[in-house]
């Protein structure tokens, strides 16, 4: 029960904590280091294989320090647990998630439009200076939905697979993505090798993500939003969960958008209703019944490790 032990407590400690300041936290050292690489290997002026290349390097050069996790291995079990505890801890953020979301229905409630769209800017990509009230809404739920994937399910899955290395590289590949993946002049071909890797660590949470939004909502609805809805969408994987997710709560998400300045057609996908103020709570809610519903399962197939 040593693997439940520690997922349960790395989430108490999130719960009670919530997420540490930058000033403490190691994915903010981590961006800095990743923020250096790049001022020193992105040449836009290369050739389009040559940014590939030092992307690649970048990549490989960034994620040196989950190395630095590989000693702890021979500590011994009661320090192996502590260290897998706070490790997991950093790499996880529900309560986080959950009160940027907060942050953003309380002044939508309020009736601060202007506010909500500064707070739901620390949430997405898109630009959210035009954004109408349903739109705040619509980038707040696709968020908690997307990220309940990213910053919650993958890094615990990662753990359980391969150990506090295995979150440590998932967490540090996911960073790099959303630092590098863009598909802009910038980092078209530079991110490219973050970009993919972030897909491929990102597959298989990704649709059991998906699959509990849909098993803990509406599951008929959500399962063929999934398989009819998910393959309009951008990114292989935040896809199947967006979809599934939306469906899930019954909530019409998506509608074209800006990002970068430009103006992308993105489809609508999910349910049927428009979203309230409240659905940003429901989709939040539903992130912490599928965390719940992954400590039953780490508790019971501990029980039969």
């Amino acid at each position: 029960m040593a693997l439940f032990s520690i997922v349960l407590l790395a989430v108490a400690l999130d719960y009670v904590l919530g997420e540490p300041g930058n000033t403490y936290h190691p994915l903010a050292a981590f961006g800095r280091w990743a923020a250096w690489l790049e001022q020193r290997l992105l040449i836009p002026e290369q050739t389009p294989a040559r940014q590939k290349i030092a992307g690649v390097c970048a990549l490989l050069l960034a994620l040196l320090p989950c190395a630095a996790a590989l000693p702890l291995l021979l500590l011994t079990e009661a320090w192996q647990t502590l260290f897998g505890i706070i490790l997991l801890y950093f790499c996880i953020a529900p309560r986080s998630l959950q009160q940027h979301a907060e942050a953003v229905r309380t002044v939508l409630a309020a009736g601060d439009l202007e506010l909500a769209r500064s707070r739901v800017a620390y949430m997405v990509s898109r630009e959210t200076a035009d954004l109408d009230a349903a739109g705040v809404r619509r980038a707040a739920i696709e968020s908690v939905l997307e990220n309940g994937a990213d910053a919650v399910f993958a890094p615990i899955f990662w753990f359980i697979v391969a150990g506090p290395c295995g979150a440590l590289l998932y967490r540090f590949s996911n960073t790099l993505d959303a630092m590098w993946g863009y598909r802009n002049r910038r980092y078209q071909y530079f991110g490219w090798a973050a970009a993919r890797l972030d897909d491929v660590l990102n597959w298989a949470p990704a649709r059991l993500t998906a699959f509990g939004y849909a098993l803990l909502g509406r599951t008929g609805p959500a399962l063929r939003a999934w398989k009819e809805q998910a393959a309009l969408l951008e990114s292989p994987n935040a896809g199947p969960v967006m979809a599934a997710g939306g469906a899930a709560l019954n909530l019409r998400l998506g509608g074209p958008a800006v990002y970068h300045g430009q103006l992308k057609a993105k489809p609508w996908f999910g349910g049927e209703q428009t979203a309230e103020n409240g659905d940003i709570a429901r989709a939040g809610g539903l992130v912490y019944r599928v965390l719940g519903l992954w400590l039953i399962l780490i508790a019971i197939g501990g029980g039969f490790a």
